[in-house]
């Protein structure tokens, strides 16, 4: 015990002063369903994703800067899937109706992949599953050119994507308050708790007449 309380005192007394220099606070977006501890509070831009197979889905970036270090929470909103895509022409080999499915069920990786993985000038540090709140989702980590370092999670939670996303310098500690504090609300601003992992569920399809039609083999049910 008295060794941990030496290690910590050290890691307090050693780690940049900026990362102790202002007191962070409790940020929570009804919008966008969501409460993090950021440094400072957020600027919010309101952006457009590109998805992988071709919708275009409204979002937010909530934006605090600390110092050299800044931190995003990215919130893609892809609960209208459905009606997006079926306004958009689609490739042939895209014809199928339930993309719309596909499209957010794949978005964690996607936004890995695009975001992160292909970044160019990075190396990739860590690549993992991981999950918060029993909300299952994606940790990865970069060294970036300017040798700083990213450390971000993506989480699928009720049809948004969210993008936790830190970047600080090389010999700064991780932002673990920051990342650890992310909760998901419900509509009525309420923190949502599980007892078992979550994995995204899909919208549920309205109703249609004339019977189920049939697919392209894709295997999807929207229970």
């Amino acid at each position: 015990m008295r060794l941990m309380r030496l290690l910590l005192a050290t890691f307090v007394l050693c780690a940049p002063s900026a990362a102790f220099s202002q007191e962070w606070v409790e940020f929570m977006s009804p919008v966008d369903r969501f409460s993090i501890t950021f440094p400072s509070q957020p600027t919010v831009q309101e952006i457009k994703w590109n998805s992988e197979y071709g919708a275009v889905f409204p979002g937010r970036v909530y934006t605090a800067r600390q110092g050299p270090s800044t931190y995003t929470v990215t919130v893609i909103d892809e609960t209208q899937s459905e009606k997006i895509h079926s306004a958009i022409a689609k490739p042939d080999s895209f014809t199928d109706p339930r993309y719309w499915q596909i499209d957010i069920q794949g978005a964690i990786q996607w936004a890995a992949t695009t975001k992160y993985r292909q970044r160019a000038g990075s190396k990739v540090t860590y690549d993992a599953w991981h999950y918060i709140d029993l909300v299952e989702g994606h940790m990865i980590q970069l060294l970036n050119s300017d040798n700083t370092r990213t450390f971000a999670s993506i989480y699928l939670h009720e049809n948004r994507l969210y993008i936790v996303d830190a970047t600080v310098p090389q010999n700064y500690p991780p932002p673990g308050l920051f990342q650890q504090n992310l909760s998901f609300l419900d509509e009525n601003g309420r923190r949502v708790r599980y007892n078992e992992i979550y994995s995204n569920r899909l919208p549920p399809l309205p109703a249609r007449g004339g019977g189920a039609g049939r697919g392209g083999g894709l295997g999807i049910n929207n229970k």
